[in-house]
């Protein structure tokens, strides 16, 4: 019942909030793009068109409120990035030998592309990248906290039954980017309850892709913890509190897991028939990308020629970089790959100046935003999910933040040039 109660609520009170304050209505679609209600919540809430009627009250405010702020700063080649991935599904299915699958994918990536771009308008200040941030872990936080119950309740959900249309392998994918966000979110939160509400939801993610079984999932966790540690602030607490959630994580996997996430290194002659597919598999896409470097073979067209290598028809590549680049070519690749790239790149010399206490938010935000989506980027290699949501909402909260320090920055060079003090931490000139 509180689920259906919880939908409901959200979609059509959220839906006539949405009109007056569009940027509500953003948090809510990204809270169900997570949330997923009619999945986490199967038992009690019908199947409907609940992110669909949010998403159109939220343009129609977009629409009303003028279309948010066009001036992306540094944000602006993350942007557009998205824009040339978006766009280049367009002569990829124009030149496929079965263009309705293109089409179906270009409208499954505007249900991400549309939002991430209404994002990028309506981020126009300090507070809104904070309620993006909570948002998105409380959401993914809760998802976890129902896996980590079914677990406990001598069902394994996520490794049998997967999430949302996702299997153990992809689901991992999100919980592993959730990690980076929560970690950094309870080191930089204000308040000790915040701490600890950060930090309980970065150990039921980390313990969700434990209990997945899906070793690309626990050798990104282990990325993503090493980049962690590597932007930490060298303060003992900060060191303290990554040393327990580690010993917590090693104490949760058990011997099972470490054995079956070993087999992952494992020799030619040893390796397991699931673990050798996946490496024949990205040879296969590679090969695909040499034979059609320009377009690829069209969106979603690799299961469709999955057998002329053979495989089953219908068969996944297993890795979202390389089946892009053989569908989309090297030029669909790059865009995707650069759209990540650049948020990690631009965001970096931030994460690791010294600025003051006034920035110290906006250094956590950078951390937790590459944290992120350095064990996305990992375990992307061993799953094939170009929609999945969540870590293109990781994005704009990066490339929002790059949005938000450059008009921070142009407003100090406009005091200045009157004569004025300004009272602002000084920000990095390269970001």
């Amino acid at each position: 019942m509180k689920g259906l109660i919880f939908t409901y609520l959200m979609t059509y009170g959220g839906s006539l909030v949405a009109l007056f304050n569009p940027f509500v209505g953003l948090l809510i679609y990204i809270c169900f793009a997570i949330i997923k209600p009619e999945s986490l919540w199967y038992w009690a809430v019908p199947e409907g068109n609940y992110s669909r009627i949010i998403a159109v009250a939220l343009l129609i405010g977009w629409a009303i409120q003028g279309f948010g702020h066009w001036q992306f700063g540094k944000g602006r080649g993350i942007l557009l990035m998205f824009v040339g991935f978006w766009l280049w599904i367009i002569p990829s299915t124009m030149g496929s030998s079965q263009p309705e699958l293109g089409w179906i994918f270009l409208e499954s990536m505007a249900k991400v592309f549309l939002p991430f771009l209404v994002g990028m308008t309506l981020i126009d200040s300090d507070a809104k990248l904070k309620q993006l941030e909570w948002v998105m872990t409380l959401s993914l936080g809760y998802v976890a906290f129902e896996m980590n119950l079914s677990y406990y309740s001598g069902f394994n959900r996520m490794q049998i039954g997967g999430f949302g249309g996702m299997d153990n392998n992809s689901f991992a994918i999100e919980m592993v980017a959730g990690v980076g966000l929560a970690l950094f979110l309870a080191f930089g939160a204000e308040k000790w309850w915040q701490k600890a509400l950060a930090l309980v939801a970065a150990i039921l993610m980390a313990h969700s892709v434990i209990f997945s079984f899906s070793r690309g999932g626990m050798l990104a966790l282990i990325v993503t913890a090493g980049v962690g540690f590597f932007l930490l602030p060298k303060k003992p607490k900060h060191y303290l509190v990554f040393a327990l959630v580690i010993l917590l994580g090693l104490r949760l996997a058990g011997q099972e897991v470490t054995e079956r996430f070993m087999t992952t290194f494992a020799k030619e002659e040893n390796r397991d028939a699931s673990a050798q597919s996946r490496l024949d598999l990205w040879a296969d896409c590679w090969d695909v990308m040499l034979h059609y470097p320009v377009f690829g073979v069209g969106p979603d067209h690799w299961p469709l020629i999955a057998a002329e290598y053979g495989w089953p028809e219908g068969k996944e590549a297993h890795t979202l970089w390389l089946q892009t680049g053989a569908e989309l070519g090297f030029a669909g690749l790059a865009f995707l790959g650069l759209f990540y790239g650049l948020c990690i790149a631009r965001l970096f010399p931030l994460a690791r100046s010294k600025l003051g206490e006034q920035a110290t938010w906006q250094q956590d935000l950078a951390r937790m935003v590459i944290a992120s989506l350095s064990g996305f980027v990992v375990a992307a290699q061993f799953v094939s999910l170009e929609t999945l949501e969540f870590s293109y909402y990781v994005v704009l909260l990066g490339a929002g933040l790059l949005k938000q320090i450059s008009s921070q920055q142009s407003q100090r060079k406009d005091v200045e040039a009157f004569g004025q003090p300004s009272n602002e931490c000084t920000l990095p000139r390269s970001i």
